[in-house]
């Protein structure tokens, strides 16, 4: 029962705090470290780009020059045109041309390097035209590693291609996967966001860049439930954040002849770093919060306070079960005795 709970709040050196939650008290408690995790998920904002892609090391290029000189020193009389072998975008953003050298076309469009091209071929043929095409490198993709239905390594042909449309190209989430959570990996920094929020919110379809990596993954985040509820057991995060309310609801609600809807407690621990006094902090590292739903101030209370991961939610046994499990035993008991005398008779 909920006061078997809180017995040890009236001791001398009390081991846990107790805190009442209530529409009042909820702005200060929002306020309080977060446990079990950051306290939320970071991701990029949408954003635009050109359709056009830009040229990175590691890039393929095929490079074809026509001229059309009767002495051309490029093109071949019958052909007109002289293929240029495949060539890769070194290291230092440059690639070999015959006759012209060096050439640096790193962060160039496809159509600022055939212009580019051309023009360091004018001193050379005059008349000459460059026809170029591009074979996106590691630079200039995205490895989407897992979590998809075909985990791989997908070309960016414009700068304006955006995570949908990744895993679009790599067969979709895999259904198999609980709550997903999509990771990407860029520049040393890690962002994050629930499928379902990537899905329906168009600002969250961010642009991805060269050299981004991408894994989705389950969301691991948990709180247990105990005591007179419709369910004993681990739930998982159904989405970002979950409130009490919500957190009742996934363990199918009280056990109506069971439990005391004045006392759903939730059992937090906090860091020993976080505890401090103040109204931002907590007191002590342990803490428990007491929610009464038979009021109206305790249910919109229960709306506004937050579940954290590794939580407790504790459903207390109501005084009327206690009595009518005792008189249940009485009359056992009693039963018991009555048996008794009749068979010694």
């Amino acid at each position: 029962m909920q006061s078997q709970v809180m017995t040890e709040q009236d001791a001398e050196n009390p081991t846990f705090q107790v805190v009442e939650v209530t529409r009042n008290a909820t702005p200060d408690l929002a306020k309080w470290p977060t446990t079990g995790w950051k306290g939320g998920y970071h991701w990029l904002p949408s954003g635009h780009a050109p359709d056009s892609s830009l040229i990175q090391s590691g890039d393929r290029l095929d490079v074809v020059i026509w001229d059309s000189q009767e002495n051309s020193l490029l093109a071949p009389i019958a052909t007109k045109s002289a293929a240029v072998p495949t060539t890769t975008v070194s290291a230092s953003g440059t690639i070999f041309m015959p006759y012209v050298g060096e050439v640096p076309v790193r962060g160039l469009t496809e159509s600022a390097a055939r212009a580019k091209l051309q023009e360091k071929l004018e001193d050379i043929a005059a008349t000459a035209q460059v026809q170029l095409s591009i074979r996106q490198g590691v630079n200039n993709s995205v490895d989407m590693v897992g979590g998809v239905t075909a985990p791989k390594s997908v070309p960016l042909t414009t700068r304006n291609t955006r995570i949908l449309s990744v895993l679009a190209q790599v067969g979709g989430i895999s259904p198999s996967l609980r709550h997903p959570l999509v990771v990407l990996h860029r520049n040393g920094k890690t962002y994050e966001t629930r499928a379902e929020a990537l899905l329906t919110d168009p600002a969250r379809n961010t642009l991805v860049r060269g050299g981004d990596q991408i894994v989705v993954i389950e969301d691991d985040r948990s709180f247990n439930v105990l005591g007179a509820a419709s369910s004993q057991k681990v739930i998982n995060f159904e989405k970002e954040r979950m409130s009490a309310m919500e957190a009742v609801s996934a363990m199918g609600g009280l056990t109506a002849s069971r439990a005391n809807p004045k006392g759903l407690l939730v059992l937090r621990e906090f860091r020993p770093r976080d505890v401090r006094p103040g109204a931002d902090t907590p007191d002590m590292q342990q803490v428990i919060f007491s929610l009464d739903l038979t009021s109206a101030d305790g249910l919109f209370a229960a709306r506004q306070f937050n579940i954290n991961p590794g939580d407790t939610v504790l459903a207390t046994e109501s005084p009327i079960t206690r009595v009518r499990t005792i008189l249940g035993l009485f009359g056992t008991v009693v039963g018991a005795g009555a048996t008794a005398n009749n068979l010694s008779q």
